[in-house]
């Protein structure tokens, strides 16, 4: 097959879709599928293009049968809601604009939806194309408590104008696609769900966990609860600050850590001022990423109160092949509380309750085997739900699936 990715982000992006649309693109390149990506360079979640890159058009070729072309698009400093959809506009139409060749298959990101809303135009003209989706937009709008004014409503009409027939959809959870046949109307037969999967691979120079933990400031009497990822509204990490609060007023043995970037990550670090049990630590390259994690004594996924169903946190998948448990600040029966408790590879909290937050990590630090039973959970579900090889097989599988008895 010749296979067309569409995506707003991709590698070196530590965060987000990015990881896994690069992973996608090799493993297919590695298949024997000619793959071409066109996407922007790197800026996410900084805002900025990533020293090394740039120029109005570039080609890079990491693999024999991949080719991966970057394009400038508009990168707002300062990321208002309007700024970032003034990005996807003009991502897509750079994106519509350049020479596609003659794919066989074309696969639209969304996140962007906007881009790939413009990229669909085209992408018609293929024998099969697909969107893949890992944020639903609306859904978001309508858990963060924006979902009734004129951008919500013309935003929904859009993501059901893209999913439509005769696009296919994968969706990377069942609730995710429940959604979207009931509320958005996509054909239940159009649409596939195909698990994330763990990007990282196992660590071949990792750090001894001592060694990383001495490197980071970390004191051995210390319980450290990790955020890793992004710092955006949805994290809603505020909470994490309030947490960390508690614990300076009770003088507990409790750091909190925020690792990444995000469009919150200056405001958090202005609010954290005069909070001892704080730390924040820059994005990291892969192998020094994994490190901090094991290094980490539970590992942090902290949701808004309402956000139910709007994502399924990519950062869990990571969590769960590290053999650290996890502790879920989530409503209950969000999607990410039912992955934990379908783990059993953590404990949940409620979310926005900061009390809740620091006793669970109490609770943690005083049941070092239950924990250790949760950690080792983790990686038995990676290997029977989220495997890396069964979900790139059915991704092929299912695209060959699409096409015309003469493009197999």
């Amino acid at each position: 097959m010749r296979v067309l990715f569409i995506s707003q982000h991709y590698a070196p992006e530590l965060t987000g879709n990015a990881p896994y649309v690069a992973s996608l693109a090799e493993a297919l390149a590695g298949r024997g599928h000619a793959v071409r990506v066109l996407t922007t360079h790197p800026h996410y979640p900084r805002w900025q293009i990533e020293e090394g890159y740039g120029g109005w058009r570039t080609v890079e070729r990491p693999l024999a049968r991949l080719s991966v072309t970057r394009l400038r698009h508009y990168i707002p400093r300062h990321p208002s809601t309007v700024r970032r959809i003034l990005a996807e506009i003009t991502f897509g139409l750079r994106a519509v604009l350049t020479r596609w060749g003659h794919p066989d298959v074309v696969i639209l990101l969304s996140p962007g939806l906007l881009g790939s809303r413009i990229a669909r135009l085209r992408a018609r003209r293929a024998p099969a194309f697909a969107v893949w989706v890992q944020d639903i937009y609306s859904l978001g709008l309508r858990e963060t408590g924006q979902g009734q004014g004129l951008l919500a409503r013309l935003l929904e009409r859009v993501e059901r104008a893209t999913m439509s027939s005769p696009a296919h959809v994968i969706a990377i959870h069942q609730r995710f696609k429940d959604y979207l046949v009931t509320h958005l109307g996509v054909s239940a037969g159009n649409v596939e769900v195909i698990r994330n999967w763990t990007h990282l691979e196992p660590a071949s120079h990792t750090k001894p966990r001592t060694a990383t933990r001495s490197a980071l400031g970390w004191r051995d009497d210390e319980f450290v609860v990790l955020h890793a990822g992004n710092q955006g509204v949805k994290q809603g990490l505020t909470n994490v600050l309030e947490a960390a609060r508690l614990s300076d007023a009770e003088r507990l043995p409790i750091r909190f850590v925020l690792l990444g970037r995000g469009n919150q990550h200056d405001l958090l670090r202005a609010d954290a001022r005069g909070i001892e049990r704080i730390q924040f630590i820059e994005p990291l390259p892969d192998e020094e990423y994994q490190a901090t994690m094991l290094a980490a004594d539970v590992l942090l996924v902290n949701e808004l109160p309402g956000v139910a169903e709007m994502s399924v946190p990519s950062k869990l998948t990571s969590y769960f092949s590290t053999g650290v448990p996890v502790l879920a600040a989530t409503d209950l029966g969000s999607v990410t509380a039912e992955e934990v408790a379908a783990a059993d590879a953590g404990l949940r909290v409620d979310a926005g309750d900061p009390r809740a937050m620091v006793e669970g990590a109490m609770r943690l630090a005083a049941l070092p085997d239950r924990g250790a039973a949760m950690g080792a959970a983790g990686p038995d579900y990676v290997r029977s739900v989220l495997s890396k090889s069964a979900a790139i097989e059915h991704v092929e599988r299912w695209l060959a699936e699409l096409l015309p008895d003469r493009r197999r």
